[in-house]
């Protein structure tokens, strides 16, 4: 990738959404709810919830898709979309959850197991613990409900 020097002058920031591809949308989307402290939107006018939102779509369109946001605004939108194909390999891009930020050894353990212990009670299944090498700090690797690896870092 090529990049043009800074320049000083000033760019727009852009905003993103992290797009999941999964066999499961609404599953997914309502873990990360809970993983994050994110919500589910508000349903489209004139739908009493997404339910019935969903109900009202063509059979093959019904349960296709979810989403979910941080309530503050700050963080990204997070999109899951029904894909026919499973996961088969590791993720190129992954979400790290920061829940030891500024904590350094068993302090920040400490944290990443109570973090881990949460998670998998919602589902989560724990991989390698990553331990600080002298140049990275301790983390967490994870897998949400459907496979997708995390990092709790």
């Amino acid at each position: 990738m090529r990049t043009r020097p800074y320049d000083g002058a000033m760019t727009s920031i852009k905003t993103v959404q992290i797009t999941f591809d999964c066999a499961d949308p609404e599953r997914v989307a309502r873990f990360w709810c809970e993983v994050l402290g994110y919500v589910v939107p508000p349903a489209p006018e004139g739908f009493a919830d997404w339910a019935a939102y969903d109900r009202s779509l063509p059979a093959e369109r019904r349960g296709a898709a979810f989403a979910c946001l941080d309530p503050t605004g700050a963080g990204p939108r997070l999109f899951f979309q029904r894909v026919p194909e499973g996961k088969t390999v590791k993720n190129r891009v992954h979400l790290d959850v920061r829940v030891g930020t500024g904590l350094v050894g068993e302090d920040r353990l400490a944290a990443l197991e109570a973090e881990c212990a949460r998670l998998v009670a919602l589902g989560a299944v724990r991989g390698p613990l990553l331990r600080a090498d002298g140049f990275n700090e301790s983390c967490q690797v994870m897998q949400d409900v459907e496979g997708n690896e995390f990092c709790l870092d």
